[in-house]
């Protein structure tokens, strides 16, 4: 048996995993060998990290006549822009920039200056989906010499802030706005000293270092390969450059999930996972700040990205949904162009983990520390009008407003510093909630965006707005 990271392998002569049970186990070796056969991919490296830790890594096929191992390379293609909308985001938090700035105002010589930063993050800028002259991702980046090289006469396709239209050439503009922040550093070189360094991602490159697969294409019609390029494409790499492997992307995918304060903390990586564009058709997908969203047939919510370039697929998912999150991530490497659901094998191994061996809740303990008294006087049944709510206490001070049956709103609230809490997600996300009191220091009622919560339903004596009928309550209408 092969040891990786703590965790005992499978391929197809190793199938043990001491982290998962036995049937969890195979089913996501199932899932990997059903992928990479039907598929047609030379060879396939999946994984799953749970917790922020590695619990199983699934190989199979051939890497050079052998069984792959966690630190083959393969290129990643777009999930490289993931690598780079963290670079974007960590210029935000140091004040460097804001996402509303137009990129004009860092970059000179762009075709197109009024696209905000969060724009190109997002794809919703309207730029052209790839770049001017040969298919970029199968020639030399020295083909494109300069920014104005990327776009044609019609860099923009639609309106910006419109709608969600994937674009290329955005994400090269992105690496050159680092690279202007950063004093004329490269791109990759920032990568390697912000991130990669700190996360311990010694085997993520900009070019490839064996050991690393062979990209092909398949024959769509026979059981026949031919080499694919993989070239250096230049502006373009911040689109697809990168190569990994599966031991650095289970380190990827533990940062995407929590955040690492010397990288990125867990709001910004939070941030970047929150839907920032309408998403197209039938809303099973959508895009943050440089990461896609993936809501599956069962209804969890996953973001991370999928990669192709040619020779290549790949695709990472971790939970996106604080409320359905099972601390879970999935991914999928194939060297290959096309064939293999890269997407639907990496989901499929989050599914099979969650669905298998889901997680079991911690402990029920009461609250740490001293008892606030005026705090757990505002728990309890509070009315929306007619409409029965319940505000519960959690822990460091948070509350946790929602209906008390049956669905609706709920969301809940983080203190802050002048007695009011934030809304932390639902409907009420961002919104304040403060508890209003009357002249004797008695808690009148509760304020929450304007919306008035009282302890009786519509009280006479409540300060509703517009009022409550002098008749009170009646028995026929």
């Amino acid at each position: 048996m092969t040891e990786w990271g703590g965790v005992v392998m499978s391929s197809d002569e190793e199938r043990e995993d001491a982290q998962l049970l036995a049937g969890t186990r195979r089913e996501l070796w199932r899932r990997l060998a059903v992928g990479q056969s039907e598929g047609r991919a030379p060879s396939m490296v999946g994984a799953v990290v749970r917790d922020g830790r590695p619990v199983w890594l699934g190989l199979r096929g051939a890497v050079d006549g052998a069984v792959p191992h966690g630190d083959v390379q393969y290129r990643i293609g777009s999930l490289t822009k993931t690598f780079v909308a963290v670079l974007v985001m960590r210029l935000r938090d140091e004040g460097l920039l804001d996402l509303a700035d137009p990129v004009g105002k860092h970059l000179k010589d762009t075709p197109v200056p009024d696209a905000t930063i969060a724009q190109l993050l997002a794809h919703s800028a309207g730029l052209a989906a790839e770049a001017r002259g040969p298919w970029w991702e199968r020639t030399p980046g020295r083909l494109r010499p300069g920014p104005a090289d990327l776009f044609g006469e019609r860099p923009r396709r639609h309106p910006a802030g419109r709608r969600h239209h994937y674009s290329n050439p955005g994400y090269a503009l992105l690496g050159a706005l680092v690279e202007r922040l950063r004093d004329g550093a490269h791109w990759g070189e920032v990568l390697r000293r912000e991130v990669l360094e700190p996360l311990g991602m010694t085997r993520t490159t900009l070019d490839p270092v064996a050991p690393h697969a062979a990209g092909w294409a398949v024959h769509p019609w026979a059981d026949v390969l031919l080499p694919e390029p993989a070239e250096d494409t230049g502006l373009m790499a911040p689109a697809g450059q990168l190569w990994s492997t599966a031991t650095d992307l289970c380190r990827w995918a533990a940062f995407l999930s929590r955040g690492e304060e010397r990288v990125l903390d867990a709001s910004s990586v939070a941030e970047m996972r929150t839907p920032a564009v309408p998403a197209e058709g039938d809303w099973s997908t959508g895009y943050g700040l440089g990461m896609q969203l993936l809501r599956t047939d069962d209804g969890r919510v996953l973001a991370g990205h999928t990669g192709s370039m040619p020779g290549f697929l790949a695709s990472l998912w971790v939970g996106a949904d604080p409320r359905t999150d099972e601390g879970i991530a999935g991914l999928a490497l194939a060297n290959c162009t096309s064939g293999p659901a890269i997407s639907g094998i990496a989901a499929d191994l989050v599914r099979i983990v969650a669905e298998r061996e889901p997680r079991i809740p911690a402990p029920w303990r009461p609250l740490a520390g001293p008892l606030d008294e005026e705090l757990l006087a505002l728990t309890g049944p509070w009315y929306w009008g007619a409409s029965p709510y319940l505000l519960r206490l959690r822990a460091d001070r948070e509350l946790e407003l929602g209906p008390a049956s049956g669905g609706g709103r709920s969301s809940r609230f983080r203190p802050a510093t002048d007695g009011s809490w934030t809304g932390l997600d639902g409907y009420y996300a961002g919104e304040t909630l403060r508890a209003v009191r009357a002249g004797d220091g008695s808690v009148s009622h509760l304020d929450l965006g304007t919306f008035v919560f009282t302890r009786a339903p519509y009280g006479p004596s409540a300060p509703v707005p517009g009022g409550v009928d002098e008749g009170g309550w009646r028995t026929e209408g």
